[in-house]
């Protein structure tokens, strides 16, 4: 049952954004998915099982929207070796649930705390890579929409090695 949360917004109305988020970056339409984060979003991805703060330990990804933007314009640049041929992706969402909400001191406000499964295929040079994970959106509503304040993508090798991953899971 879809229950609407203070917010006024249930479980599907955050399942279908999180399927969109991932349709985008499947799309490769990655100026959009930045335009789904706050002024004060950020994408983490952290290097530690149960890591509880982006600051002061290493981590995979930790951009805030500005580090963000940098990113995109490096994805787009014609000569990123890294994505020359350019990289393909289907990403999988699901079991997605409402989460009772957490906050930390470092974490910006937020109304809602999503969390669901993902896998995503990456597909480049006649190579395959599968990345599963467990991931959390914190999102607040603006203007009546939803928007992320923080992503985090808990891989589940996140300790392993990889190598060099130029793509937001």
């Amino acid at each position: 049952m879809d229950q609407p949360t203070a917010s006024g917004l249930g479980r599907e109305a955050c399942e279908r954004f999180v399927i969109e988020e991932a349709r985008l970056l499947d799309d490769r339409r990655f100026r959009d998915w930045l335009a789904l984060f706050t002024d004060d979003g950020a994408y983490w991805v952290p290097a530690e099982r149960d890591q509880s703060t982006p600051h002061g330990r290493v981590s995979l990804f930790y951009d805030d929207r500005e580090f963000m933007t940098n990113r995109i314009e490096r994805l787009e640049h014609p000569l990123i070796h890294v994505q020359t041929p350019p990289s393909r992706t289907v990403h999988l969402v699901g079991s997605v649930t409402l989460e009772p909400m957490r906050t930390e001191p470092w974490l910006p406000p937020a109304d809602l705390l999503v969390q669901s499964s993902l896998m995503m295929a990456e597909c480049r040079l006649d190579a395959q890579r599968l990345f599963a994970a467990r991931q959390w959106h914190w999102l607040r509503v603006v203007d009546g929409r939803l928007r992320i304040v923080l992503k985090r993508v808990d891989l589940v090798d996140c300790d392993g090695a990889f190598e060099a991953i130029a793509l937001p899971l």
